[in-house]
């Protein structure tokens, strides 16, 4: 008896973490990552793709934008790579980014320096970048993403 409460328990806290659609599309709330508020999710995988909302330089510790643009830069990949990692992605199996800014000229090169730093060496995903007139909590940054990460059969 005591099991079977416990297997219900823990399929309760799977079924709020991720929530799946009638065609198998999973939701994804990895342990660590930002907290989510309202009608939308940090991740889901379709299949052999895991798509990533658009993530800024949120501290998932304190749920506050960081300080300073590189760190906050550097924050937004660190929780792109948090969702990707949790389906056993790496940053090298990115297949798509889009990066909106709210000035290009000047924070274009701190995204080639911050990806450069993290992917380490290419491949490097097919990046779109454009200037935003504004952006959530007028933040400098937002960054899209897919990766490829096959299912384990």
């Amino acid at each position: 008896m005591r099991a079977l409460v416990l297997g219900a328990l823990l399929t309760a806290t799977a079924s709020a973490a991720f929530a799946q659609s009638p065609n198998g599309v999973r939701t994804l709330s990895p342990p660590g990552s930002i907290k989510v508020e309202g009608t939308w999710s940090l991740g889901a995988r379709a299949g052999d793709f895991v798509f990533v909302a658009g993530m800024q330089g949120v501290d998932p510790a304190t749920g506050k934008l960081v300080e300073g643009d590189e760190a906050r830069i550097r924050q937004a990949f660190l929780n792109i790579k948090l969702i990707a990692q949790s389906e056993g992605a790496t940053l090298q199996d990115c297949v798509r980014l889009t990066v909106y800014v709210s000035d290009l000229a000047r924070i274009a090169p701190l995204v080639d320096k911050v990806q450069a730093e993290l992917w380490g060496k290419p491949p490097y995903p097919p990046r779109t970048m454009f200037e935003a007139k504004r952006l959530f909590d007028n933040d400098i940054i937002e960054i899209d993403s897919v990766f490829y990460a096959p299912v384990k059969k």
